[in-house]
Parts: C-alpha cells; sequence; structure tokens
C-alpha cells in the first residue's frame, strides 16, 4: 500500500486546530491498522495515535490528552488525524503508517509509510 499525507505545509497559531489526511492506495486499505507518527527536528519519530481495521479501537500517546482525534474512512481509503488546542510543542513532520496483524504503537512494527507533512504551530 502507498501512504500520502496531507494537510500540513502552512503556519497554524497556537490554540487552533488543523486536520491531516492519509489516502492510501490501492483496494485492501481496510485490511490495514493505521497509525500517525511525528518527528520534531532533532528528535526520533514518536507515537501520535492508532485506529485498527474498523476503527472500533483507537489509542493515542498518553501525552496528548485527548486534544487529537484519528479516524478513517475505507470508504475512501483514508485515514484522519484531528488535531485541536494545538501547542507549539506539537510542530513536527507527521507520518503516517500502515500495519497488518495488531495494531501497534511502535514504530518499527509498521510495514508502510507515508512521506510525511509538517506541521508548524507558532506561540
Amino acid at each position: 500500500v502507498q501512504l500520502q499525507a496531507s494537510g500540513g505545509g502552512g503556519l497554524v497559531q497556537a490554540g487552533g486546530s488543523l486536520r491531516l489526511s492519509c489516502a492510501a492506495s490501492g483496494r485492501t486499505f481496510s485490511r490495514y491498522h493505521m497509525g500517525w507518527f511525528c518527528q520534531a527536528p532533532g528528535k526520533e519519530r514518536e507515537f501520535v495515535a492508532a485506529i485498527t481495521t474498523t476503527g472500533g479501537v483507537t489509542v493515542y500517546a498518553d501525552s496528548l490528552k485527548g486534544r487529537f482525534t484519528i479516524s478513517r474512512d475505507n470508504a475512501e481509503n483514508t485515514v484522519y488525524l484531528q488535531m485541536n488546542t494545538l501547542k507549539p510543542e506539537d510542530t513536527a513532520v507527521y507520518h503516517c503508517a500502515a500495519k497488518t496483524g495488531y495494531y501497534s504503537r511502535v514504530k518499527s512494527d509498521y510495514d508502510y509509510w507515508g512521506q510525511g507533512t509538517e506541521v508548524t504551530v507558532s506561540s
């Protein structure tokens, strides 16, 4: 599966919102658990959120405290990340990823990665 993330690229003020999208190619999107990860400058890629194949289970990084919501539309082959109450520390490149088997918070468990979309939050 090929993944294309979008929705970033501009500057958003602290407290604002942004919705990222990740479009997948192919007809087997519904077979993949999906995840979002972020990588800030000089830091390792970190888990943000994951969603199971049907969307029935979602998990988040503890630090997010309910500000972000992951969702998916299998008919549109797309997974979303709604980001609310953005903070400057959310500034990072956000990557979507796909895997089969069990959903996971671990980046090395994911088989397919998108190229990333950049989110910059100003204070």
